[in-house]
């Protein structure tokens, strides 16, 4: 990275943002000495405005944010680090700095997902699930789909919620399997939801 930590006086601004859900959880600044013990430590560490010292972001309350990457922006004068937060970010005590909730999972991870079937279809293993079903062709993949949503209406019938989500679980992801191999996207199945909805 070729940072410009002179543009605003020896700080840059750095979005922290959680590496699963997407939520942005706090601003905070660095300089050129906070970055290379984030990058040496893997623990965010930022130069604190009032206290004119390095900060490492948890070293009271044990809430550290995990460093998953760290990406500039395109002037070279911001940065973006995704991070695995430790409990609450806030002082406050909230997920956030911005008041929001971050314990709900995120969508992101079905586009994760997808990306990993999508894999799993173009660079086969021997060892993997995925693999072996788009192997068994479109009418096996086809008919699990039949299967799960069969089994997932049996489980709707009954008071047992941990079988009714793993079933519903079963289901989104062979639908997802039979997207992709059907050359589709989930993405395109909401741009439909998206037209029927305006």
């Amino acid at each position: 990275m070729k940072l410009d930590f002179e543009k605003q006086g020896g700080l840059i601004p750095a979005i922290i943002q959680d590496a699963k859900t997407d939520k942005v959880l706090m601003l905070g600044y660095m300089n050129e000495e906070s970055l290379a013990k984030t990058q040496q430590e893997g623990r965010v560490c930022f130069f604190s405005r009032s206290k004119q010292r390095l900060w490492t972001k948890g070293e009271t309350s044990g809430n550290f944010l995990e460093v998953v990457s760290i990406k500039e922006d395109c002037d070279q004068d911001a940065l973006l680090i995704k991070v695995n937060p430790v409990g609450p970010v806030c002082h406050t005590g909230s997920d956030t700095c911005f008041e929001e909730e971050n314990q709900t999972p995120s969508l992101n991870f079905l586009h994760k997902l997808s990306a990993t079937i999508k894999d799993r279809k173009e660079n086969p293993s021997d060892s993997s699930y995925t693999s072996k079903l788009f192997a068994r062709g479109i009418n096996k993949v086809a008919q699990k789909v039949g299967e799960e949503a069969v089994e997932l209406v049996i489980e709707a019938k009954d008071d047992d919620k941990s079988l009714f989500l793993n079933e519903a679980a079963d289901l989104l992801y062979h639908t997802l399997v039979l997207l992709e191999a059907k050359n589709s996207s989930l993405y395109e199945v909401l741009e439909v939801l998206e037209e029927r909805h305006s």
